[in-house]
């Protein structure tokens, strides 16, 4: 399997398939393809895998597209802007992505229900309880947020980032959180209580356009009722509430 990723703050990713190749994708993820390509949409290994995929923040239906004859090509394109990562996982091995941030992947690859180990870092780590968890063998390519910061932490390294933009991670790295210490910090720093406190050994990759930080910018901008530009952004947040709500609540009353 050959691709090439192209673009810069929208990128896409082609992917040529050879006859009997596939690869799958969540709806609504695919851009254009060839006609030598097959498509085949299923649950994803049942009814079950189904539903734990959608508490990911995936879909409930995976999309299958293989290769039919020579010259086969499939793009696939992430819905905000952003950078596409592609990592070549070997047997056993694993990421651990924040929600909707699977995008495609070779057929041997598995995408799993993750969580988060403290409830702490459930709460107030930016990224719910529930994550999103990919594992070889094969190729697989996750949508991030803005621009890509890869990281490698040594043993016992700590890095403390804006919950956000914490994007994917290997599972050796702990994650936890911290509040910012200092009153005036947590007053008028404008960057809420926690930080997410990632300690090595592993690596990370930061994104560095959160998704949550764009909506409250373009919120500011949205007309409301009065005519008021500004008094959208309240409108936003109170949606954004909401669904962060939901998601808590979600989780915390799954069975899985």
């Amino acid at each position: 399997m050959q691709y090439e990723i192209s673009g810069t703050v929208m990128q896409t990713v082609e992917i040529d398939l050879a006859p009997g190749e596939t690869v799958y994708s969540q709806t609504h993820a695919m851009a254009w393809m060839t006609d030598g390509v097959n498509m085949h949409t299923n649950t994803g290994g049942g009814l079950f895998a189904g539903l734990k995929r959608s508490l990911t923040g995936g879909s409930f239906f995976v999309t299958d597209f293989s290769g039919e004859r020579a010259n086969a090509r499939v793009a696939f394109a992430p819905r905000f802007p952003g950078s596409i990562l592609a990592r070549k996982l070997a047997p056993g091995e694993s990421l651990i992505c924040r929600r909707e941030t699977f995008l495609c992947a070779e057929k041997s690859v598995s995408l799993e229900l993750a969580w988060q180990q403290r409830i702490g870092s459930g709460f107030f780590g930016g990224a719910g309880f529930i994550l999103q968890k990919v594992s070889g063998p094969g190729t697989v390519f996750l949508d991030l947020s803005g621009e890509v910061v890869h990281k490698t932490l040594g043993a016992g390294e700590r890095l403390l980032v804006h919950a956000g933009h914490v994007g994917v991670h290997t599972p050796t790295v702990d994650f936890d959180i911290q509040m910012i210490p200092g009153f005036r910090n947590i007053l008028f720093g404008g960057e809420g209580l926690f930080l997410a406190s990632l300690t090595g050994p592993g690596e990370i990759w930061l994104q560095s356009m959160p998704i949550m930080n764009l909506a409250e910018a373009v919120a500011h901008y949205l007309p409301h009722g009065d005519g008021d530009p500004g008094a959208g952004r309240g409108l936003a947040a109170g949606v954004a509430g909401v669904g962060i709500l939901g998601g808590i609540l979600g989780s915390v009353l799954s069975d899985d």
